[in-house]
């Protein structure tokens, strides 16, 4: 059915010139051109020339570190087709995104620009971007997420003994590299000769590097990676998280060199090792202090545990009774009211972001106002601050996520090449031999 609906797709495509030849009486119509047949959807021109101008953009204060037109076209050309073939493959799953999820990822992108969503959506028209093609590219995204998500739970499992190995490996106190890197990509089931192609055009992008060429205009250029257009900058890592082969090269290189080709699965990389740091330290800020709660219920409502919280809170300041008498006596807080009220040493995101709002606000010793908490209404006494090296129990935390991390990666970027390898692409760029591909 998908290479039926793609051989319909490509007739739709030769047919516009017979249609546009039918209409020349009438009004001329811009006409939209198909870039790309992907199963059974398109990439169009248009789609194309929206992405090649944010790529342009980004560089714009560099534009000799993008190839020649027609290369960077194929790049960003592919980096779509991989997106529709992720689209199409969520949307085979039942995979959706909500208004609701997309409303709160602008809203997300809005904050972070410092604007609310109506400034953002003004900002986007002044750059002649339209709202309705920006929601889609957001819901897209986040269709992407929920699949690579489903992906990677299914294949990604992390055991205690490999957690245990990690952390009796040199390479866990190996630190982080900042790595870039080129992909020249194999075929699946490539012949001899497709790998010594391969192999030789990943040796020729080495020698230009090494005749001056930058690093990331070759990454731009050449590599077949999904991040050839950020100049192949895989960004910092912890060593642990890297491919086990690379791992070990990583921690050999100094900063600056580049390897000659290495041979993967997928290809032959050539990386080059921007920099290395050692892994932070993890220190983190605690808390002491002490709370009275009282709870809303179906016979005291929030008006009126706010006004008994208020006036515990007035008799503790004027001396009438001391915090943690009166919490022992009259908070609602099961888990500390027996302990006067004492919540001990504690990160703030443990006890609620009020909590964690407040403390920072407050000196020791110092009462917080009433605070409306989803359970009710609470006020707490701030008893001390402190920093603590948690460093050594986050360790094995840290090592976990870095073999899941590790795993995911691999798991994606193999579900990738398999969702690449089996999908009817035709390729239509105008002054480009048209190639298409189906496997099996």
């Amino acid at each position: 059915m998908k290479r039926m609906s793609a051989i319909l797709a490509l007739a739709l495509a030769s047919a516009v010139p017979l249609i546009a030849q039918a209409q020349l009486l009438q009004p001329m119509q811009p006409l939209d051109r198909i870039a790309a047949v992907v199963n059974d959807g398109v990439v169009l021109q248009s789609d194309l020339d929206s992405a090649l101008a944010q790529v342009r953009q980004q560089f714009a204060q560099n534009p000799s570190a993008l190839p020649p037109t027609p290369v960077l076209e194929r790049q960003v050309l592919e980096r779509l087709i991989l997106m529709k073939l992720q689209i199409q493959r969520a949307e085979d799953n039942g995979i959706r995104a909500s208004d609701q999820e997309i409303d709160a990822a602008i809203n997300t992108i809005a904050q972070n620009n410092h604007m609310d969503a109506a400034q953002l959506r003004a900002a986007l028209a002044q750059q002649g971007i339209d709202y309705a093609a920006f929601r889609k590219q957001i819901a897209d995204q986040i269709m992407v997420q929920k699949l690579r998500q489903n992906v990677i739970q299914g294949d990604v499992h992390v055991t205690d003994a490999e957690v245990n190995n990690l952390l009796q490996s040199p390479l866990f106190k190996a630190g982080e590299v900042n790595l870039g890197q080129i992909l020249i990509s194999v075929p699946e089931a490539a012949s001899p000769e497709q790998v010594a192609a391969a192999k030789e055009k990943a040796e020729q992008v080495e020698k230009d590097i090494t005749s001056g060429m930058a690093f990331k205009a070759a990454a731009i250029r050449f590599s077949q990676a999904p991040n050839a257009l950020e100049g192949g900058m895989v960004g910092w890592r912890r060593v642990d998280e890297l491919p086990p082969a690379l791992a070990d090269l990583a921690v050999k290189m100094q900063p600056g060199q580049i390897t000659p080709p290495l041979r993967a699965p997928e290809g032959f990389y050539i990386l080059k090792l921007e920099g290395r740091r050692a892994a932070p330290r993890v220190i983190v800020t605690e808390y002491h202090a002490r709370d009275l709660l009282i709870r809303t219920s179906p016979t005291q409502n929030s008006s009126q545990a706010e006004a008994r919280i208020d006036a515990l809170r007035s008799e503790i300041i004027a001396g009438k009774v001391r915090f943690a008498d009166a919490a022992r006596k009259h908070s609602q807080d099961e888990s500390t009211a027996n302990d006067g009220g004492d919540m001990g040493w504690f990160p703030p995101q443990k006890w609620g972001a009020v909590v964690a709002q407040t403390l920072p606000t407050l000196k020791d010793n110092e009462i917080s106002a009433p605070l409306k908490v989803p359970e009710g209404w609470l006020v707490i006494q701030r008893l001390g601050e402190r920093k603590v090296d948690r460093t050594a129990e986050a360790q094995r935390d840290q090592a976990r996520m870095a073999i899941g991390n590790r795993k995911a990666e691999e798991a994606y970027n193999n579900f990738l090449r398999d969702l690449r390898s089996s999908a009817y692409v035709r390729i239509l760029l105008p002054g480009a031999a048209s190639d298409a591909h189906k496997a099996g």
